[in-house]
């Protein structure tokens, strides 16, 4: 296993402890069982879940220079300006990472700047269309990250492993939601899985498996930036009425970019173990 570093150069990377294949220990049962039980019961003992038309009723509507539900969509630009800078990082070799792994941190960076677009969009015209592109790259994201946290503390080969594989089941929570409403029969538990169940196993995964790095309290940082943007979107109405000036839903934007801005800082200050 190699990592790079700051500053340091691709052909010239630190060497660190060979990695080890994953073994079929009480953790890894631990895990297995944590991702089958909500799995089974989302499927066996929930009814399919259609998508709320009051999903689509924001509570700051407000047009202003010509552009729709203003701030709900420009509150989307930090999203295209921290993926773009964890990119340019990536590519200066500013951060610390697995270098097996950096075709996951450049998808999760790339996802993180394409959300801008595909949230803005659909801020701009809400409806089932728009809103297929805001969840696409948004699952691009959470599933890279997935791949880089599986890496990271359980094993780099196991973490390549599944890269692609987490990407294609994004994708296809989000296509299938896509089908079901298509043909009015709307079905939210495949993607709310997706979306929902990693961050329920990453904690997990932090408490059971130690990270080949010096810290991680920043990456518990980005769950609570996750939980926290939950709650701004939930109160999106309340928030906006109490002062009129930003909803809780352009702030859960706002929240939200900061996710890869704390990974940016962390994974520049963090060293190998």
């Amino acid at each position: 296993m190699t990592i790079l570093q700051p500053g340091s150069s691709f052909t010239a990377p630190t060497a660190a402890r060979p990695d080890t294949p994953v073994q079929w220990t009480g953790r890894e049962l631990t895990l297995l069982l944590a991702a089958l039980l909500p799995i089974s019961g989302m499927f066996i003992l929930v009814e399919p879940i259609p998508q709320p038309a009051a999903y689509f009723e924001f509570a700051d509507n407000r047009t202003l220079f010509g552009v729709a539900n203003f701030w709900n969509v420009t509150s989307n630009a930090l999203f295209l300006v921290f993926g773009l800078a964890g990119l340019l990082l990536l590519a200066r070799d500013r951060l610390t990472i697995l270098d097996e792994l950096r075709i996951a941190y450049v998808i999760f960076f790339s996802g993180i700047a394409l959300t801008a677009f595909g949230s803005g969009w659909f801020h701009l015209a809400p409806d089932n269309d728009t809103l297929y592109w805001d969840r696409l790259p948004m699952t691009v994201a959470f599933m890279s990250l997935f791949a880089i946290i599986l890496g990271e503390h359980i094993s780099a080969e196991l973490g390549r492993m599944l890269l692609w594989p987490l990407l294609v089941v994004g994708a296809a929570s989000v296509m299938y939601w896509d089908y079901t409403e298509s043909v009015s029969a709307g079905d939210l538990r495949f993607y709310g899985l997706v979306q929902f169940l990693p961050m329920l196993l990453i904690p997990a995964i932090f408490m059971l498996y130690r990270s080949r790095f010096s810290t991680i309290n920043f990456l518990w940082a980005t769950i609570g930036l996750y939980a926290l943007a939950k709650v701004l979107e939930f109160f999106d109405e309340q928030i906006f009425a109490a002062g009129d000036l930003i909803s809780g839903h352009s702030l859960k934007h706002i929240v939200a970019s900061l996710v890869p801005l704390v990974l940016m800082r962390g994974m520049q200050a963090r060293q190998l173990r």
